[in-house]
């Protein structure tokens, strides 16, 4: 009876508000394990080899839980990562250096999620990828300006993106009518053969992504600084509900998109792109399956690109003690990411 009322205990707590105000740091990090880069390799996992390295999400998915919650633990502490990161290197020139290798780093996971955008605009409105580079500058900024004097507005956006993508995915699924069994059994077999080694790296790498490491103890530190959450024992059993929950329905998206590629693609047809992708359901499952495709990439994109500008602010924060607005760091962000795309459309 004792042990029943501990555990209803822990569970209660649930139904605290301060939970809910809590809770929001966590999905914002948790976007950077559905962006396009994400998309890109599961996509190619699926349709060349099954539900094969479904093994791989799942364990990518609990490494980036760990390591997400300990990084909160260090917001909760009163550090940011970048700051534990100065504070160790010591060295000027070192800090300096970090600085900038992290800053090219972040720009070159924000071009993914930039090229993300691009594509999705182009697979919906036909609009060609070279306007669709310029129309795609404006697309986070406006949503920093209009989120801009509450930064909690911004949190509440991502359970809008994130329950876009999450939906298109659970209609996906749906109409393409995956193997239950298979994917119990390769959830926990795991089969790696020299072929798919690339594979499963790529998706370890987009899944473990250090920006988001530096973001969450960022956010956690800065969240909880004028705010009444209780003890420090109390905030982290939040945040490790909010890790836990975030983090969660990051790792069953990255599921459900090797799931939906193989029972979509696999011996059906060579998709490994995301245009590919699109273009292959209209034929499979029609013209509505691929929009509910293109508007979760969008919403991928999107929402991922606000986290990498967040991380650079981070960064730049804690590295440097150089402060400058989140819309301009975006829009400088967006200005350098044009450049290579306009080449790589070009070429």
């Amino acid at each position: 009876m004792a042990a029943f009322q501990k555990f209803f205990n822990y569970f209660r707590i649930f139904s605290d508000r301060k939970l809910l105000a809590f809770m929001g740091s966590g999905l914002i990090v948790s976007v950077a394990y559905m962006d396009p880069g994400n998309w890109g390799t599961d996509i190619a996992g699926g349709a060349s080899f099954n539900y094969d390295l479904l093994w791989v999400v799942w364990l990518a998915s609990g490494m980036a839980m760990l390591f997400q919650y300990l990084s909160g633990k260090l917001g909760i502490a009163g550090y940011s990562l970048p700051e534990l990161v100065k504070e160790k290197l010591k060295s000027k020139w070192l800090v300096l250096s970090y600085w900038m290798l992290a800053e090219i780093a972040i720009l070159a996971t924000d071009l993914a999620e930039f090229l993300g955008i691009v594509v999705a605009l182009n697979l919906l409105f036909g609009i060609p990828l070279l306007f669709g580079t310029y129309i795609a500058v404006a697309d986070v900024l406006l949503i920093l300006l209009l989120t801009q004097k509450r930064f909690r507005t911004l949190e509440q956006s991502f359970v809008l993106f994130v329950s876009i993508i999450g939906l298109g995915y659970v209609y996906e699924l749906f109409i393409t009518k995956p193997d239950v069994s298979s994917i119990l059994v390769h959830s926990v077999k795991p089969i790696l053969t020299s072929q798919s080694a690339l594979i499963a790296v790529g998706i370890i790498g987009a899944t473990v992504m250090p920006h988001a490491l530096f973001v969450h103890s960022w956010l956690i530190k800065n969240k909880i600084i004028g705010n009444n959450f209780g003890s420090k024992s109390r905030i982290l059993k939040y945040h490790l509900i909010d890790n836990v929950v975030s983090l969660t329905i990051a790792g069953f998206i990255n599921a459900a998109i090797i799931i939906m590629s193989a029972a979509a693609f696999y011996q059906v047809a060579n998709v490994a792109t995301l245009d590919q992708a699109y273009t292959t359901l209209i034929p499979l499952f029609g013209k509505f399956a691929a929009i509910v495709f293109a508007l979760a990439l969008l919403s991928a994109g999107i929402s991922s690109s606000v986290t990498g500008t967040l991380a650079g602010q981070s960064v730049m924060d804690g590295l440097t003690g150089f402060r400058i607005s989140l819309w301009v760091r975006r829009l400088i962000t967006r200005f350098i990411n044009v450049i290579p795309v306009t080449i790589a459309v070009f070429s």
